[in-house]
């Protein structure tokens, strides 16, 4: 290719990268990247927000494995997508975001879109934030971004270009890149230990994070194997089989989980922080030593009660490391009793704090499609599935766990639809977190996507009401008017239905899957009384 402006020779280098799809919207300041992105065969998929675009790369990123990629402008496009760049550096989510940026603020006041410092703004929700001043710097530190979403733990990259070099002209990219997938790995002795280690234990127990989801195939095999018992955190569910009579499932948040790690004699950590928004509380609760196994040395060092044997690996490494020493295990003490009550308990507490939600759960569960990818939102309907509900496989529930944001669950379900055209797609939201980027339905309907969206209307900030009631604190602002959610869908030219039986429910739902456009599916905790 011959010479031409910046901002378009980035969408080719994208398109030679793997990148299929890029999420935006465009803006005087940085119109010069859209220059290429027709040339170059790459998808624009135009949202109605900032953060909109930011969550749809988010699930984009989480169906595929590949990085999520956004265009945005500067100063306010930047401001608007923070929120989706502090989710994915939150949940270990790929996403290469690349913003115009002014040429010159130190001495020159009063621009349009200026701020005292972006790069510094975006440094704080992202791995990295950088300014590339050459058309070279800009190429280098794509490559970089992707290199290191390979070998590294995936978190966004905030790449700042300004407007006079996205309109200068430049080379093209060189065509040869070292992307790699290579994730660290430990030594064949370590794994050996570490296998020596459970098969001796009588009590071993896994807990799985999202960390271990690339390798669930070998957890399941080693789980087997050892006869150890697991936990999984909320992003790990589905590493374990949800019907091993072994696997407690995934309620580390339930306080009994201290108890049961309590009573282990070895833990293996495999892939998780451990963190607030695992535990919901300061710490595992066991006292035994324990085999911590992760691909971020951070995690690796946080300080622990008791024994800590570090391990920097990638999952898949690790299971694959312990089933090649292929050491016999020793008489286990779990049982599959204590395992079915435990699980049986923390149902019955669900059901007590969650009225109305487990039954409509179930019943949604029994009617959706194979390997459907479902996302939610921040609503009392998903915190209480995402405990009780057991996935099949891993990967197919997704959620702002970490960062926790309202409105992420319709636009990252456009994205995972994007990025999985023939894969059944669903978004579960609350009446409130809805209408954050309820915009973002003019796009699905733009993009005619297949996609039902369940949506919890109890009326109110259920969970927050609860939150103040136990904390006796007279419950306030937890009530707003709701607007008419069948005229809403109907203004943006998506399909509405509030079914008034479960039955009727899941007609709706798997109708929806085959319907051209968005299926508005609203749904109150009184449905079928």
């Amino acid at each position: 290719m011959a010479d031409r402006p910046l901002g378009a020779q980035i969408s080719h280098m994208l398109k030679a990268r793997g990148v299929e799809t890029i999420f935006g919207i465009p803006g005087v300041h940085n119109q010069e990247m859209y220059r290429g992105i027709e040339e170059a065969g790459i998808t624009h998929v135009l949202a109605r927000h900032e953060q909109g675009a930011g969550f749809m790369a988010d699930g984009y990123a989480r169906a595929t494995g590949r990085p999520g990629v956004c265009y945005v402008i500067t100063g306010p496009g930047l401001c608007n997508i923070m929120t989706p760049m502090g989710q994915a550096y939150s949940d270990s989510v790929p996403m290469l975001v690349i913003s115009s940026s002014l040429d010159e603020v130190a001495s020159r006041q009063g621009q349009l879109h200026q701020m005292k410092d972006q790069r510094a703004a975006g440094e704080t929700v992202s791995d990295w934030a950088l300014e590339a001043h050459s058309s070279q710097a800009a190429y280098q530190l794509i490559d970089q971004a992707f290199t290191e979403f390979g070998t590294a733990r995936s978190r966004p990259k905030s790449l700042h270009v300004p407007i006079a070099q996205l309109e200068a002209n430049a080379p093209p990219a060189t065509a040869h890149w070292f992307g790699g997938d290579a994730l660290p790995r430990a030594s064949d002795a370590v794994y050996a230990d570490a296998a020596r280690a459970i098969a001796d234990a009588r009590r071993p127990l896994f807990v799985l994070g999202g960390g271990a989801v690339a390798g669930f195939e070998g957890a399941r095999q080693v789980l087997a194997q050892t006869q150890a018992a697991s936990l999984c955190s909320y992003a790990g569910r589905g590493c374990a089989d949800p019907d091993d009579d072994l696997h407690f499932g995934s309620i580390l948040a339930r306080e009994d989980s201290a108890a049961i790690a309590a009573s282990a004699d070895l833990v293996i950590a495999v892939g998780t922080e451990l963190a607030e928004v695992d535990l919901w509380r300061a710490h595992l609760g066991h006292s035994c030593p324990m085999i911590r196994v992760d691909i971020d040395p951070r995690v690796l060092a946080q300080p622990h009660a008791s024994e800590v044997i570090q391990i920097l690996s990638g999952s898949e490494a690790f299971f694959q490391g312990i089933l090649d020493a292929n050491i016999a295990p020793g008489p286990k003490a779990w049982t599959k009793d204590e395992v079915a009550a435990a699980r049986a308990t923390a149902r019955a507490q669900v059901d007590a704090e969650y009225p109305g939600v487990m039954r409509v759960a179930d019943a949604l569960r029994a009617c959706l499609p194979h390997s459907t990818m479902i996302y939610s939102d921040m609503t009392q309907f998903a915190y209480a599935a995402k405990e009780v509900w057991g996935m099949d496989q891993p990967g197919h529930w997704h959620h702002p766990y970490g960062f926790g944001t309202l409105g992420y669950a319709l636009p990252a379900a456009i994205g995972g639809a994007v990025g999985l055209p023939r894969r059944p797609v669903m978004a579960i939201a609350g009446d409130y977190g809805f209408q954050y980027t309820l915009n973002e339905l003019g796009t699905a309907v733009e993009l005619g996507l297949s996609l039902p969206i369940l949506l919890w209307d109890n009326g109110k900030l259920g969970a927050i009401e609860a939150s103040m009631t136990s904390a006796q604190i007279a419950p306030n602002a937890v009530i707003a008017r709701n607007p008419d959610f069948g005229l809403l869908a109907q203004a943006y030219g998506a399909a509405y239905c509030a079914p008034q039986s479960l039955g009727e429910m899941a007609q709706v739902v798997q109708q929806a899957f085959e319907t051209p456009g968005p299926t508005l599916i609203r749904v109150t905790p009184a449905i079928g009384d």
